[in-house]
């Protein structure tokens, strides 16, 4: 089952997950952080739990670009290193294709970092393309 979380245990309950694709998040400021973000923007935070325990994390938005219009951004995507390959985050994919038709959306889309080749080899089994480059610069 996927729940959005929307209490701060619930967030609360995604960090051991997200931490294991975010090392660098802080378990003390987490739940404040994640709140900004849904403040300033409709960032959302869902997970798939088993037996109470998060099992995969994905946080996402939905954006509107001139180049391509509405569409679901998915920033953060992570099943627990300890029971991947069970189907968790397939699960939450799903979800979130689901969800991006729902919003009316004409595609999701994820950065994913180009050293994480075992994500990408899932990604492409569903059905995920690479279709642009993503170039950044530190200012």
């Amino acid at each position: 089952m996927i729940t959005t979380a929307q209490t701060d245990a619930e967030i609360l309950a995604t960090f051991e997950v997200m931490a294991q694709l975010r090392p660098q998040l802080v378990r003390e400021t987490y739940v404040a952080r994640i709140r900004q973000l849904m403040a300033s923007d409709g960032f959302r935070l869902a997970y798939v739990a088993q037996d109470g325990v998060a099992r995969a994390v994905a946080g996402d938005r939905v954006l509107d670009m001139l180049y391509c219009g509405r569409f679901l951004s998915v920033d953060d995507l992570v099943a627990d290193e300890r029971v991947r390959s069970k189907g968790h985050g397939k699960a939450l994919l799903d979800w979130l294709k689901e969800e991006a038709r729902r919003e009316g959306c004409g595609h999701l889309e994820l950065i994913s970092n180009v050293v994480r080749e075992a994500a990408h080899r899932f990604y492409f089994r569903e059905g995920l393309a690479v279709d642009a480059f993503h170039f950044r610069v530190k200012v």
